[in-house]
Order: C-alpha cells, then sequence, then structure tokens
C-alpha cells in the first residue's frame, strides 16, 4: 500500500460508508462525531467529554489514564491512515485529536465539578480553534500524508491541551 494518495486523486468527502469502512475510519472520526455538519472539532471535543462522564462510573483513575495513554498511539495510526485515505491533509471531519487530548485534559483536572470541566472545555476549544503561540506553530510543523502528517494532526491538539492546563494551573495558584 502507497503511504502518498494519487497525485490526480480527488478528495474524498467522508460519510457514513466511509466512517463504517475501516475500523481506523471510525476511530478517526470521533466514532462518527466528525460527521457534525457544523464545527465538528467542538462536536468531537463535546463527543469526548460525554464520553468521559460515562467511563469514570466503570473505570478507575489508573484505567482511565491508561485510556488516556493508548488514545495517542491509536490515534496517531488512526488519524494517518484516515487522512490518506481522505485525501486531505488534516480533514475537519479527523477528530480524534481533540478526543485524545481533551481526555487528557480532564483525566489531569479530575477531580472536578461540571463548571471546572465546562471551562476546561471552553478553554480547550479556544486554543485548539485560534491556534495562538505555540498550537499555531505546532499546527504548521509536520504535514503530509503518512506517519509524519498523522503525527501533526494529533500535535497540535496535545499543545492545546497543555496551553489549557497551564491555565487552569496558573489559576488555581492565583485562587
Amino acid at each position: 500500500m502507497s503511504e502518498t494518495p494519487a497525485p490526480d486523486a480527488a478528495p474524498r468527502r467522508p460519510d457514513a460508508r466511509f466512517l463504517l469502512s475501516h475500523p481506523a475510519h471510525f476511530i478517526a472520526l470521533g466514532l462518527g462525531s466528525g460527521l457534525s455538519p457544523v464545527a465538528p472539532g467542538t462536536a468531537g471535543t463535546l463527543w469526548a467529554w460525554l464520553a468521559w462522564l460515562a467511563l469514570q462510573h466503570w473505570l478507575s483513575p489508573v484505567a482511565l489514564g491508561w485510556v488516556v495513554v493508548l488514545s495517542f498511539p491509536i490515534g496517531w495510526w488512526a488519524c494517518t491512515r484516515a487522512a490518506m485515505r481522505l485525501r486531505i491533509l488534516d480533514p475537519g471531519c479527523i477528530v480524534w485529536d481533540e478526543v485524545a487530548a481533551f481526555w487528557l485534559v480532564l483525566w489531569l483536572v479530575t477531580p472536578a465539578g461540571l463548571l471546572a470541566q465546562a471551562c476546561a472545555f471552553a478553554l480547550f476549544r479556544f486554543f485548539d480553534a485560534a491556534k495562538p503561540g505555540p498550537v499555531g506553530w505546532a499546527d504548521r510543523l509536520f504535514h503530509g500524508f503518512g506517519w509524519a502528517g498523522g503525527f501533526g494532526i494529533m500535535l497540535d491538539d496535545l499543545v492545546a491541551a497543555f496551553c489549557t492546563l497551564l491555565v487552569i494551573a496558573g489559576w488555581r495558584a492565583w485562587t
């Protein structure tokens, strides 16, 4: 299998058929949340939050930590494969990067009430969408099809998560 799409290949439009055609697509598109016609990144982050709230009832903090840790290499693989199949460098429908990064935020701010989680959600969405400073740098760092491109898809959201955590830590230290 080639690591790059054919030069004359047109980008694919993601749909339910694409979503269900391979496990990597299902994961990369956030179990379908990335197919949202409006703000798929926000929809993916919202799905991540709801999934986290459910997982907290069944998994210990250590098990949740393993879910977070494993979500990054699995996401790297899934995002790489889905972007290559879509023939788009960083498709908006790929939202696993938001899922994994926001799970990291939630895991590190736990225990936190719903208001604190909502603030973390808003901060994360700001950093991910606006891409200020280091987030924008990370977004421009790796591009292309293949493993570097998949890593690039994941990297800017990881940096957005760290920026979110930095603001939360600063706020907690100040209050």
